[in-house]
């Protein structure tokens, strides 16, 4: 069925009123199937010949009434809305029907527009009820995959993560996080709060996101004139985590100055805003987190060694993502239908090649590149599966050296594709067009993106010309 053309069944042993109904929403962009009586509805519906995404009755029909039609409706495991319409509008008819399980009661003479607004909404309700089963089973598939709540893990090297969060989640220590960049830091990192027993909020705050002379303000708070713009006193995060977890994302990018602060709090539990004289005491769990190698930054001088024990009391380290390939296809499979959804999307698997591919990548953004990437799939792939060639087609950057790719786009990287003319050689234009793209790519090194720009085509029209080339087997 068309998404954009809705269904509608309309059972009425009227002729008149059926041309009537048809008529009216034929015109509207509906699909209208008329029914004589309910059970030749039934039979329809029975056999999968259609389904419809609404339904339109009348009260009084052969066999059965509107009312124990719907009701045969609802015993059979039809959802679709039925609304029942009737010349007699008495109250208990209306009551009984809507009981039985129906939508709504319209009264004969028909009013269109009253009934257009019910099945405006009957639709409306479609869509709702669509979207939470497509959510439910989103978090079927993900809990199929997980070890803690909201971690997607099937690798053994993640699942020890996982133990030692769980194991640490109910002390009060202060907790280090190190990884590359993507790896899901701050997502140990709440999980951490949310088994532990800690009731205050999870607070979190990157510290190289904030300009140095306004971090100390956001982590300390200040007192109101304390400094040009301060018009208001202002609460800082560690009062704001009180009770519960301060996150320092990137610790690593503190300055010697505010690393000195931040000692100071984690040795005497209490902090003085900006201005104030008076110190205030915090019970918050500190966990940091950062992408460097913070012994390596204290030989340089550049990150303080005492400061580092204090926040290293338990070391967590997260490795990244091609080191636990088992967690790529579940990630990838999750993404996709998460942004399946969010999209309105009807992308909803990978072929073999694509998820070689995505085993065969070293995803150097980690978790987050392939969530990007699968993203970008979703939002620009107009087929149900996603193929090699969407992978690949949608890669905006030179692809990386220790990528391993297909054997199409290693030949665009080695082989001079544009044809040598001499006068005596004709070739067909389709043929001179697709060897000069292909020179192109080469050119780029594979770079999509801009050898659209190089050849001055939009994107999307290089994309379905590769496409196009890849299944004539010109890439070969």
């Amino acid at each position: 069925m068309n998404k954009n053309k809705p269904k509608m069944f309309v059972i009425e042993d009227d002729f008149a009123i059926q041309e009537l109904l048809s008529a009216f929403f034929v015109e509207r962009g509906y699909e209208v199937e008329v029914f004589a009586d309910g059970q030749a509805a039934l039979d329809s519906m029975e056999s999968h010949l259609s389904k419809p995404d609404v339904i339109i009755t009348d009260l009084m029909l052969p066999n059965f009434s509107g009312i124990e039609l719907t009701k045969k409706f609802l015993a059979r495991g039809i959802e679709a809305p039925v609304i029942v319409i009737t010349a007699n509008g008495k109250v208990e008819n209306a009551v009984e029907a809507i009981r039985a399980g129906a939508y709504d009661f319209v009264v004969k003479p028909i009013e269109f527009s009253q009934l257009m607004i019910s099945i405006e909404r009957a639709l409306k309700l479609n869509q709702i009820k669509a979207e939470n089963e497509n959510l439910k089973r989103i978090v079927r598939h993900q809990s199929e995959a997980m070890s803690v709540d909201g971690v997607i893990c099937r690798s053994p090297e993640l699942r020890r993560v996982l133990d030692l969060a769980q194991r640490v989640s109910k002390s009060s220590s202060n907790l280090l996080i190190t990884g590359e960049s993507g790896t899901g830091k701050e997502v140990i990192a709440k999980l951490i709060h949310g088994i532990g027993s800690r009731k205050g909020p999870f607070v979190a705050i990157n510290c190289s996101a904030i300009p140095e002379n306004l971090l100390e303000s956001e982590l300390f708070g200040h007192a109101k004139g304390s400094f040009t713009g301060a018009f208001e006193k202002k609460v800082g995060l560690f009062e704001a985590a009180q009770g519960g977890t301060l996150f320092l994302d990137e610790i690593g990018d503190l300055s010697l100055p505010l690393q000195a602060k931040v000692l100071r709090v984690l040795q005497e539990r209490k902090i003085k805003r900006l201005g104030e004289n008076q110190f205030r005491p915090i019970e918050v769990r500190i966990i940091s987190a950062t992408h460097k190698d913070l012994r390596h930054e204290i030989a340089n001088k550049t990150f303080r060694e005492d400061l580092f024990f204090r926040l290293n009391v338990i070391p967590i380290r997260i490795p990244p993502l091609r080191d636990r390939r088992e967690d790529i296809i579940p990630l990838a499979e999750f993404f996709l239908k998460r942004f399946s959804i969010v999209n309105k999307s009807n992308v909803s698997r990978f072929s073999k090649e694509a998820l070689e591919w995505l085993l065969k990548n070293p995803w150097q953004g980690n978790v987050r590149e392939l969530e990007n990437t699968i993203e970008r799939v979703v939002v620009l792939s107009d087929s149900e599966t996603v193929q090699l060639h969407d992978l690949i087609s949608f890669e905006i950057c030179e692809p990386k050296k220790d990528v391993l790719l297909d054997s199409s786009v290693k030949s665009w990287m080695s082989t001079p594709y544009l044809e040598n003319l001499d006068g005596s050689k004709v070739i067909t234009l389709n043929r001179l067009t697709n060897s000069y793209i292909k020179h192109v790519l080469a050119i780029n090194r594979g770079a999509k993106d801009q050898t659209a720009k190089d050849l001055g085509i939009d994107r999307k029209t290089l994309y379905r010309r590769i496409h196009e080339m890849d299944r004539e087997h010109v890439l070969d």
